[in-house]
């Protein structure tokens, strides 16, 4: 993956264009997996749902302010789905961790009120987090699936099946469709927690998810001869609406690349279903789509629908965030999402066997065990790579530079530069720009002239992500830069990410 900015070498104007603007919903990440080791833990809910200076490992970090929660759930269950019954296949890849606690055990009642087959009490870690963050102000909740329960599943085994195909039994669909339509109205009435949207699939076009699997997963074709994710919908329109949840948008079908979420999209639309998704979600896994073009193409087959479209999953193992920044900047400006999501924000390393180097998926670095009976873990990497932090990685402060600026409800503009994001507060008439910089520093002018008036004045924010792990700047701030009249013109060093905030802007 080859981090590279517009222009890349040559100093160039990027001219903000406040009359192509979207709407933004905010920021927010994944619950699962580490809310089911860690979610009771108030530091890390103000770390990730408050934008307050938080003591975090000896040092001081900027609260990421994320506002968006996406609730995992859960397939899994240790226990039979009655005394005497049958129980949960299991993979023995699969460490507990991964296990997610569903709600529904059994088959034998739909009565969410019968203690024989639900069981509200599970998932007390995942919850309890998805509670702080409500607490501290996260205000958008999604309840995603990865794979159905246990016993709705062929094979018994929430992982996948053998081969990576359809897993779901055909007398499962709409009991996997009422499945969530009862949690997302229990989480309203019992949580405080108003879904706005649930998520049936999870990457279902994947062939990946296997009964030797790491984590949970269901393969669910969408393809025209073999139509399943539409039927499903359809369950799960009928029955939130049946209970009382006509406002829930369902969101479908997350899958992990622009172009695989295209060609669902069209699937969808070709047999009908499409009408009864309000919310269109894909992963962010495409990394060569370095111009932009599978973004755009999702992007147009969904926006003549004028439903929202969200980045829904996004990571990757790059520790120094420049990536993270990149795709990011391709995402807002291609894609044009109204929310963008991290994975797992509290993630494990992966040893890459070239260099030795532990490669980091999380924001946080933390060490799970991969026991499958026993869900364990702690904060921090015992033996990071030399030089950099063993509990915080340096992309978190990349993704310090947008979350603690763009802000909910700020209207996303039209940059004129892949490498930068344009946002607009209207009510504090405030501009906020985020460049990221690739490897050779570059003078960018800002054009500013197609708005009214503008400031004299633009704080900054740098976090440096050298290639080599080299830790300089950490969402630090730098000396206010002059604007000459409706221009700002900067230099932008090498492998850095700059935030710009310009106050007194009018359109």
């Amino acid at each position: 993956m080859a981090a590279r900015s517009a222009s890349a070498g040559v100093s160039y104007t990027a001219k903000i264009d406040p009359s192509r603007a979207h709407g933004w919903q905010g920021w927010g990440a994944s619950l699962s997996w580490w809310a089911n080791v860690f979610g009771t833990n108030d530091t890390l809910a103000d770390i990730f749902y408050t934008t307050r200076q938080v003591t975090y490992q000896g040092r001081t970090l900027p609260g990421l302010g994320l506002n968006v929660v996406r609730y995992n759930l859960g397939a899994s269950m240790s226990q039979p789905a009655y005394p005497g019954g049958p129980s949960q296949a299991n993979s023995p890849n699969h460490p507990a961790y991964k296990k997610i606690d569903g709600y529904w055990l059994n088959w034998l009642s739909d009565d969410p009120g019968n203690t024989k087959s639900w069981d509200w009490t599970r998932d007390r870690e995942q919850r309890a987090m998805a509670e702080k963050a409500r607490d501290r102000g996260a205000d958008v909740f999604q309840i995603f699936s990865c794979s159905p329960m246990w016993w709705m599943c062929k094979n018994h085994n929430p992982c996948g099946a053998p081969d990576g195909g359809d897993n779901l039994q055909t007398w499962n669909y709409r009991q996997h469709a009422q499945y969530m339509a009862v949690v997302a109205k229990h989480f309203r009435e019992h949580g405080g927690m108003h879904v706005s949207s649930v998520v049936p699939f999870n990457e279902p076009s994947a062939n990946w998810w296997k009964a030797d699997g790491r984590q949970e997963g269901c393969h669910i074709s969408a393809d025209p001869g073999q139509p399943i994710q539409q039927q499903v919908i359809r369950h799960l329109r009928e029955e939130l609406n049946g209970h009382g949840l006509s406002d829930i948008a369902i969101a479908a079908s997350d899958e992990t690349s622009y172009v695989q979420a295209n060609t669902t999209w069209n699937n969808l639309t070709a047999q009908g279903a499409s009408s009864q998704v309000g919310q269109v979600g894909v992963h962010g896994y495409q990394y060569d789509d370095s111009n932009g073009s599978a973004r755009s193409a999702l992007y147009n087959s969904v926006q003549t629908t004028g439903k929202p479209l969200w980045q829904s999953e996004y990571g990757e193992q790059w520790e120094h965030g420049l990536y993270l920044a990149y795709n990011l900047a391709l995402d807002l400006r291609y894609l044009r999402p109204t929310a963008w999501c991290y994975w797992q924000p509290v993630d494990s390393q992966v040893n890459d066997p070239a260099t030795g180097h532990h490669l980091s998926w999380g924001l946080l670095k933390a060490t799970y065990s991969n026991d499958p009976t026993r869900k364990d873990g702690i904060l921090g990497d015992p033996t990071p790579y030399p030089g950099t932090d063993p509990h915080v990685t340096n992309k978190y402060f990349v993704l310090a530079q947008y979350t603690r600026h763009i802000r909910p409800g700020m209207r996303i503009l039209d940059s004129g530069d892949q490498a930068t994001v344009a946002a607009y507060h209207p009510d504090q008439h405030r501009l906020v720009l985020v460049t990221v910089r690739g490897d050779t520093s570059q003078d960018i002018t800002y054009d500013l002239s197609d708005f009214r008036t503008v400031g004299t004045s633009a704080r900054r924010w740098v976090t440096d992500a050298d290639l080599y792990y080299r830790t300089a700047r950490q969402y630090q701030p730098v000396s206010d830069a002059p604007l000459n009249g409706n221009q700002l013109t900067l230099t932008l060093g090498a492998n850095s990410i700059q935030t710009i905030e310009i106050d007194n802007v009018w359109i």
